[in-house]
């Protein structure tokens, strides 16, 4: 708490932050909210705008000196980028399945505020597991807050907007198979859409780039 609250005042003195659709996120089981990715300050933003404890997954790299204890703070718990972590799978659908709330940011990195990066199928795994709601999710401005490759923050407000939640299934046809390459796909356009009300239009990913790993990282 004393962490959160610290970024919230960190976000206030640099800019300031705007959020919009906090109502779109059900105030109860399981969600996974699914943000763009621009910035080191994503995960901390998304915590700060939302109404509802969130629990994170992260990178095992990132659980490194002040920024590790301080993503570890705010609920993170460290995957391994580029394979198939089992363990740290099933953890997030255990949690999903207890009806917790869970971050999983798509990309497999942070990208350049021009075009979303590479998808990997891991919210299309957790969703149809777990039956979990989708949340989209747009952050526009911390790229510009602490851009990457920078340790300092600049100014910059930080807006974030939270879009209507969808479900596995309504990736595809009523009735019909729905396939992860069909559900990234809409993920694909619910963020980007999300992030457009933020004022940040992304170019969508190049079609058929889906990394096969499971796991999303920071």
């Amino acid at each position: 708490m004393i962490v959160l609250t610290t970024a919230r005042v960190a976000f206030f003195i640099f800019g300031g932050m705007k959020v919009t659709g906090r109502e779109n996120i059900p105030k109860s089981g399981p969600v996974i909210l699914a943000p763009n990715h621009i910035s080191h300050a994503d995960p901390p933003a998304v915590a700060c705008a939302a109404n509802r404890d969130f629990l994170f997954m992260a990178k095992e790299e990132l659980f490194r000196g002040l920024f590790g204890r301080l993503i570890f703070s705010v609920g993170s718990f460290p995957v391994k980028r580029g394979s198939n972590d089992t363990e740290s799978i099933r953890k997030a659908i255990t949690l999903l399945e207890r009806g917790n709330a869970l971050v999983v940011f798509p990309e497999g990195s942070r990208g350049d505020g021009v075009k979303m990066g590479t998808l990997n199928k891991g919210v299309a795994l957790l969703a149809k597991k777990t039956g979990a709601k989708i949340v989209p999710v747009g952050i526009n401005g911390t790229q510009k807050l602490l851009p990457k490759g920078s340790r300092k923050m600049k100014r910059a407000k930080t807006l974030v907007h939270f879009g209507e939640p969808f479900l596995f299934e309504d990736a595809g046809p009523q009735g019909g198979k729905v396939t992860s390459e069909m559900f990234t796909q809409y993920l694909a356009q619910k963020v980007l859409a999300a992030a457009k009300e933020v004022g940040l239009s992304l170019e969508g990913p190049t079609p058929g780039t889906l990394e096969t790993d499971a796991v999303a990282d920071l």
